[in-house]
């Protein structure tokens, strides 16, 4: 009897009577066939603000991975089913929903469509892993910042995912992850930026204190930093001022500004298991900026 086993395919044979020198089989029997469906539970990640910039880099990075993946937009829904396709041809299932994660108001109707999507879609009732990765940057002095400029900062970057994540955690698996995104503006300074990197350095304490309350629930939370990174972050002003990307260049030990691909990987990487015991972390991924 020879017992071939290729992974989920079982294959008996019998063979009777042969003739070593030309191989000749004179009767062969195929016993038994089984083939057996392998369970599959592919993870699913959220990924906030996921139609460009670092969303839509750290998303397909994800996918890449081999999770399949659900992004937010605020507005540009076209770019967003872009991103999907993308994904969808490195042979993971995705979706898009519309999400303003400055109206905190909004947040249960949101889920409930997450809910509805991961049912049609993915054919599950709960993701895994939740990127808190939209925002906007609002450069103003901290003597020129004006009370509707910290307001929408505030709702966007720390009120926004603050909820977002409260909200969502019914709809999470236990032992899947967050990922929060802070800023290295956060540890060092340039100036007009006081009331951005004030809500990011909240982000950074928010992500402690979520790490230890849900560790019940081996959620593992975690912030990832990014230095000045080549998008159209800001009105694309790191990439397309060169006097900026210069100095910039010049602050950092690497030599360079960072790319969305600096960033993404980093992202993708604590939503798997090589990460399961990584928790807690601020994670700064900016090439050695202002050391």
């Amino acid at each position: 009897m020879i017992n071939i086993q290729y992974y989920n395919l079982h294959l008996k044979i019998y063979i009777s009577h042969f003739t070593f020198s030309h191989i000749t089989f004179s009767h062969i029997t195929f016993h038994k066939l089984t083939i057996k469906k392998m369970a599959v539970n592919t993870k699913i990640a959220l990924v906030t603000g996921g139609s460009r910039g670092l969303g839509k880099n750290m998303a397909i990075a994800i996918a890449k991975k081999g999770l399949d993946v659900i992004i937010t937009y605020n507005s540009k829904k076209e770019e967003a089913d872009t991103v999907v396709k993308e994904i969808e041809s490195l042979g993971q299932k995705a979706a898009s929903l519309q999400l303003n994660v400055a109206d905190s108001g909004t947040f249960d109707t949101f889920y409930e469509e997450v809910k509805t999507t991961l049912k049609n879609t993915f054919n599950t009732d709960k993701f895994d892993f939740l990127v808190n990765n939209a925002g906007i940057g609002i450069h103003n002095s901290f003597i020129g910042t004006t009370e509707a400029e910290f307001d929408q900062l505030s709702n966007i970057q720390f009120k926004g995912p603050f909820f977002l994540t409260q909200k969502g955690l019914n709809v999470m698996h236990d032992g899947g992850g967050i990922v929060n995104i802070s800023t290295g503006l956060a540890r060092f300074s340039f100036p007009g930026y006081a009331a951005y990197a004030s809500m990011k350095g909240a982000i950074e304490t928010l992500t402690k204190y979520q790490a230890k309350e849900l560790g019940t629930r081996k959620i593992r939370v975690n912030v990832v930093a990014p230095g000045a990174i080549e998008t159209d972050f800001g009105g694309g002003v790191v990439r397309d001022n060169e006097q900026m990307n210069q100095q910039i260049a010049s602050v950092t030990a690497l030599g360079r500004v960072g790319l969305p691909d600096d960033i993404g990987g980093v992202v993708a990487f604590l939503c798997t298991e090589d990460a399961r015991w990584i928790n807690a972390q601020r994670i700064e991924a900016s090439g050695g900026m202002m050391l």
